[in-house]
């Protein structure tokens, strides 16, 4: 995610990090080398129909329209992850002071403190499709390698409990409260789980890079009269903004991701271990600090 204050005059001209520019310039080009071609035919034969300025008025307010409309759906499933994942960090800290109340034995505490932040680890890096992340590899050691490794961590803490109340060190109403936090944990993992594996409807991204190229290609056709050498100019701002709209809606539409606009899953992560530091008695590492404004 891009962390930075509101661009000043000099960002909006050179600003590249956290901008969809270096995506979607190639595509700019080809589009105005083809309006620049148009113009070029058009000067040299003039037999190009002009078409008035009408039509193109009605093809952009319904393209923009359902512009709007996928990227209030992308941005409304990157909000939902955020608040999963925002949940999910408040279950782990409840889950770190229930273990301070409930589990007797200091023993049996850090154990499963640290199960906790092996699952937490494993359910980001099974959701960015990490294989072998050095952080959920250390922490959660072969379950990294199960079949499910956040769900195998969820499994493995609940054992490490039920044989603690066996044990005598929790009692019943303690196990009950404990118990009822992993299913909340496994709920927000579930939410989150459901985001990753159900993107947005493939006819949605054909639709709208069919129609926006279309629009930007049939679009000299209607400044070659009024405009002529500069519409390929215009032709570059218009796609930089339907083309650009498009590719941010696409990146918000994976919140998992390691793309610019991706959630900071490492900073979460990194909060659960501060939070976990005075319960394990260790130092609280350092929060995670954005890298050339990015923070993952």
């Amino acid at each position: 995610m891009i962390v930075r204050d509101t661009p000043r005059p000099l960002d909006l001209i050179f600003a590249l990090r956290g901008s969809i520019v270096p995506a979607i310039a190639p595509r700019i080009a080809v589009l105005m080398l083809f309006a620049a071609l148009m113009v070029a035919v058009q000067e040299r034969f003039g037999f190009l129909p002009s078409v008035g300025g009408l039509a193109f008025t009605v093809f952009g307010i319904a393209l923009s329209l359902f512009l709007g409309f996928r990227n209030n759906a992308a941005y409304e499933r990157w909000w939902e992850a955020r608040k999963l994942w925002g949940g999910l960090l408040a279950d782990l800290r409840s889950f770190a002071r229930e273990v301070d109340l409930f589990v007797t034995d200091p023993v049996l505490r850090a154990p499963m403190l640290r199960q906790a932040l092996a699952f937490l680890h494993l359910h980001r890096a099974n959701l960015r499709g990490l294989k072998d992340d050095p952080a959920a590899r250390q922490l959660g050691g072969e379950l990294a390698d199960a079949a499910h490794p956040p769900d195998a961590a969820l499994d493995a803490l609940a054992a490490q409990l039920a044989a603690a109340q066996r044990g005598g060190a929790v009692d019943g109403f303690g196990m009950r409260a404990l118990a009822e936090r992993l299913g909340s944990m496994a709920l927000q993992q579930a939410g989150c789980e459901r985001i990753a594996v159900t993107p947005l409807p493939y006819v949605y991204s054909l639709l709208v890079y069919r129609t926006t190229y279309l629009f930007c290609l049939m679009l000299p056709l209607a400044l070659i009269g009024p405009a002529g050498w500069l519409a390929p100019v215009f032709v570059g701002i218009v796609a930089y903004v339907f083309l650009g709209l498009a590719e941010v809606t696409e990146e918000l539409s994976h919140p998992f991701g390691l793309t610019a606009n991706g959630l900071p899953l490492d900073a979460i992560c990194r909060q659960a271990e501060i939070s976990f530091a005075p319960h394990l008695g260790e130092p609280a590492p350092e929060p995670l600090q954005p890298r050339d404004y990015f923070l993952s």
